[in-house]
């Protein structure tokens, strides 16, 4: 599994402070969201979380420049429990379930996160889903990415789709926010893996890494922000967001890849606006091919009919 689970197993972590101001608490939670504040909070206070090589409270603030470093311990996992957590299905049948996943719903429970995932509301919604590996989930969306994705309800559809997004036969079209003006449109084809200092990132890398491509047309231009459709060919961790910093227009609201800036914007989003607005693959059973879209949810959506008036009205 990607993610932070994948960091969990590299004790020491650092990263560097571009911006200044923020409490370490919310510096930490918004470039690891995948872990809570609450158990960032923890972890500060039991002296696992250093700023220049002294430990500091949950409230202290850094600075430009201050390396934030942290040593977490290994931490067994415990079996996830089914919890009533609605889930927006799309369509369901005995082969599939496809789900349009809100922003803010952890997939996979980790460290910080070990209850409300996608996995414990599965496992309340049929308990078939406990005796599939990772509750039949096929593919992952960022915490705060939201949008459309299927989960395998049996074996058999479970190594079909996997199969499938291991060949690139699935189809996945996403709609971003972006900084900018990003050209009418592009292909963008680089080597994405770690970071080379901050091992909880991805980056473009010279060498190294993985193939990674995505293609992407500029739909709507507004003062300060563009709404982009992103294809993506491979499924690399934080591909879109890394691929799209990358070419100089980031995310907005994205505090990992993004930066802090002085804008104009109507409203200023609490996570990254990015949304898997759809998603085809070919069903397990049936052998027919299968469209789903997602509709955006009511924070990007707001975003998007403020902008339109800005420009509009």
């Amino acid at each position: 599994m990607c993610g932070y689970l994948e960091v969990m197993s590299e004790s020491n972590q650092s990263l560097s402070v571009d911006t200044g101001g923020q409490r370490l608490d919310v510096f930490l939670a918004g470039a690891v969201p995948e872990v809570s504040r609450s158990h960032w909070k923890t972890l500060i206070q039991e002296g696992l979380v250093t700023v220049n090589g002294t430990p500091c409270k949950p409230n202290h603030k850094l600075r430009a420049g201050d390396e934030v470093c942290w040593s977490l311990p290994e931490e067994a996992s415990a079996e996830p429990q089914p919890e009533d957590i609605p889930i927006d299905i799309l369509c369901e049948d005995d082969a599939v379930l496809v789900l349009n996943k809100p922003p803010g719903l952890v997939v996979h429970p980790a460290p910080g996160n070990e209850s409300g995932t996608l996995v414990n509301a599965l496992l309340f919604h049929d308990p078939l889903f406990r005796t599939l590996e990772r509750a039949g989930i096929v593919h992952r969306l960022d915490k705060d990415t939201s949008g459309v994705m299927v989960v395998a309800k049996s074996e058999a559809a479970m190594a079909e789709l996997q199969r499938q997004f291991k060949a690139r036969e699935t189809k996945k079209e996403y709609l971003a926010l972006v900084w900018g003006h990003p050209p009418p449109s592009g292909r963008i084809e680089t080597l994405i893996g770690r970071h080379p200092k901050h091992r909880q990132k991805m980056a473009v890398l010279e060498e190294g890494g993985r193939e990674a491509v995505s293609n992407f047309k500029t739909l709507e231009q507004f003062a300060e922000v563009s709404l982009v459709q992103v294809g993506i060919e491979t499924g690399r961790t934080h591909q879109i967001r890394v691929h799209l910093a990358h070419l100089g227009h980031s995310v907005v609201g994205d505090a990992g890849y993004g930066r802090a800036r002085k804008n104009k914007l109507p409203l200023t989003p609490d996570r990254q606006m990015l949304h898997a607005a759809r998603l085809e693959f070919v069903h397990p059973t049936t052998g027919k091919r299968l469209s789903f879209e997602a509709p955006l949810f009511d924070d990007m959506r707001h975003l998007l009919e403020l902008l339109r008036n800005e420009r509009d009205g």
